[in-house]
């Protein structure tokens, strides 16, 4: 945690350099988020309930799809791309050599802290959809809606590390990773819309049911019980896998002085 506090701090301190970024990212994600819910509105004009989801209920969903793409954006993504760079240009003894665990130390150090406007905007987003269904939301929603953004991250965390620890093996991911973007895209809308392949795909291929879907569902009392243990667990085994992954990937790391 102390390490997690400096590298914040110094990416923080970084991104202050440059403080009209603030304002050109709160435009994109204010254009994304607008276009978004124009795409809701056209939905709407047609049905009043989509799959069982009402209108404000959706915008819960896309609340939390805008949160999750912010954290992604701003420390996860950053730091994935860094490391497949790393290993590219044969940088990555650098981090290897500190007397670290080498896979938290290539997690942490890109910040990209303005991209957590979307995360305060998702929020916002998720705070109005609930004032919109009038609904009181118990502690123990809140806690599991906790728990469920907490598992959200960690699997997207871990496919994401596992995207770029391929770069051990393949040169170029980019387009993995654009593939990864285009799939996540569906996480505006809740899985149970989709057919059941895809449905398959979106929540144990790539977790996008698990980092939006899952804790839409905690927050407007949709949640079960088999749901929350398979999250929990889908979770553990994504993370359980990128881990073992890197090691045997960093074993057969060889860079320019390895």
């Amino acid at each position: 945690m102390r390490l997690i506090a400096i590298f914040a701090r110094v990416g923080i301190l970084n991104e202050m350099q440059y403080r009209v970024n603030f304002f050109f990212q709160m435009l994109e994600s204010a254009i994304g988020l607008a276009t978004g819910l124009i795409g809701l509105g056209l939905v709407f004009q047609h049905t009043t309930v989509l799959a069982g989801w009402q209108p404000a209920e959706l915008l819960v969903v896309m609340g939390i799809y805008v949160l999750m793409s912010g954290i992604v954006q701003a420390v996860i993504q950053p730091n994935m791309l860094r490391l497949a760079q790393d290993v590219l240009e044969g940088k990555l003894d650098y981090a290897l050599t500190k007397p670290v665990d080498s896979q938290l130390l290539v997690s942490i150090r890109e910040w990209q802290a303005w991209r957590f406007t979307n995360v305060v905007l998702g929020l916002l987003v998720v705070g109005w959809a609930l004032v919109s269904l009038q609904a009181s939301v118990s502690l123990g929603q809140i806690v599991l809606f906790i728990l469920m953004l907490g598992c959200g991250v960690v699997a997207l965390y871990s496919f994401w590390l596992i995207l770029a620890t391929t770069s051990f093996w393949v040169i170029q991911i980019e387009s993995l990773i654009n593939l990864f973007e285009g799939i996540f895209a569906a996480g505006r809308w809740p899985t149970s819309i989709y057919p059941g392949w895809l449905r398959v795909l979106l929540t144990f291929l790539v977790p996008v049911a698990f980092a939006v879907t899952v804790p839409a569902e905690a927050l407007t009392a949709r949640l079960n019980s088999s749901t929350l243990a398979l999250a929990v667990g889908v979770s553990f085994t994504f993370f359980l896998l990128a881990r073992l992954l890197w090691r045997w990937g960093v074993r057969r790391y060889s860079g320019a002085s390895a």
